[in-house]
């Protein structure tokens, strides 16, 4: 059964909680600024600890899954319905389940290493790739976000990468 629940909601946190893209907490010159396409240490580390709040929220409390409905039950209605059709499952966990923390860590691991700016940024502002910048640009942030959603989905889909706790 493939669940592209974990891969959305990670891709999407990715790409709004980029630091400099839509927000950018604590900024340069104030301690909010909105769409300066800039980054820095502390921003980073902001947005990560927002990232991994919002992305334990949806994954682990509420339980987000995108799945096709032939994927659960071959012989269910939902399944007679149209197996091409996803849909968005929402329900609260039973705490006595195991919880999968892979697809938290990882996506709060890869948030921090392909924030664009931090260690790289490509394209960058001046040359095609630049190091260590703490500057961005829509460029960037659409290939970064395509990198994030490339590396995440194949170690959760395709690598089946799992850390089991409970």
């Amino acid at each position: 059964m493939s669940d592209w629940g974990p891969v959305f909601v990670a891709v999407v946190l990715f790409i709004l909680l980029t630091p400099g893209l839509l927000i950018q907490v604590p900024g340069k010159s104030r301690y909010i600024e909105f769409g300066n396409f800039q980054t820095s240490g502390a921003s980073i580390l902001v947005h990560s600890i927002i990232y991994f709040a919002l992305i334990c929220i949806f994954l682990l409390a509420v339980g987000v899954h995108m799945t096709n409905p032939g994927d659960r039950n071959a012989n269910s209605a939902a399944a007679m319905m149209g197996a091409a059709q996803s849909f968005i499952l929402y329900g609260f966990k039973n705490m006595s389940q195991t919880f999968y923390w892979a697809p938290v860590l990882i996506g709060v691991v890869l948030f921090v290493l392909l924030s664009p700016g931090l260690l790289f940024s490509f394209p960058g502002n001046s040359k095609q790739l630049e190091f260590g910048s703490m500057k961005t640009n829509g460029k960037a942030i659409a290939i970064h976000t395509l990198l994030f959603f490339a590396i995440y989905a194949v170690l959760i889909m395709a690598v089946h990468l799992h850390i089991y706790t409970g």
